[in-house]
């Protein structure tokens, strides 16, 4: 009788271990899940904050060459940090490039430009549009802008300015 009481507090001693770890093992993988969640909401937030800066001008009225050359400073200020080459043509948003358009021509730049040589050009934009206005007495242009957004990684990868 005595080994059997014996035998009996061991398989509970070991029913209760295999409780214990069962626990242990449900707290981790539900914490772990979670943390996980929180690491998303973050990043999306992220990104949120990072697309706000572009899309803020989506359906404005009052969108002048100062808000393209403007975005444009962010774009390749963007392109700069994540080390992307300069492109002519519209990326396809699977990485972190953002084109900036101004009437069909790209006026951002990537890694590899002169942010002198991209200020100059801009500056010359914004000069002309002045002059235009100040000497024909026209008011200055307003532009549409259309913004668009990564399927891959959810970050604005275009912004376009066209005439109004």
């Amino acid at each position: 009788m005595e080994n059997a009481s014996k035998a009996l507090l061991i398989a509970a001693g070991v029913l209760l271990g295999l409780m214990i770890l069962s626990l242990a093992v449900f707290l981790f993988m539900n914490f772990g899940g979670t943390s996980a969640q929180i690491h998303d909401s973050v990043e999306q937030d992220q990104i949120n904050n990072f697309n706000s800066q572009f899309t803020q001008y989506e359906g404005k009225t009052d969108v002048t060459i100062y808000d393209a050359v403007s975005l444009a400073n962010l774009a390749t200020q963007n392109n700069q940090e994540y080390e992307l080459t300069k492109r002519n043509s519209v990326t396809d948003g699977k990485d972190n490039y953002i084109s900036v358009v101004l009437d069909g021509t790209c006026i951002e730049g990537g890694a590899n430009s002169n942010t002198q040589d991209l200020a100059n050009a801009n500056n010359n934009r914004i000069k002309q549009q002045v002059d235009n206005y100040l000497k024909n007495n026209v008011n200055m242009p307003l532009y549409n802008v259309k913004v668009s957004l990564s399927t891959e990684t959810g970050r604005v990868y275009q912004v376009i300015f066209t005439k109004k």
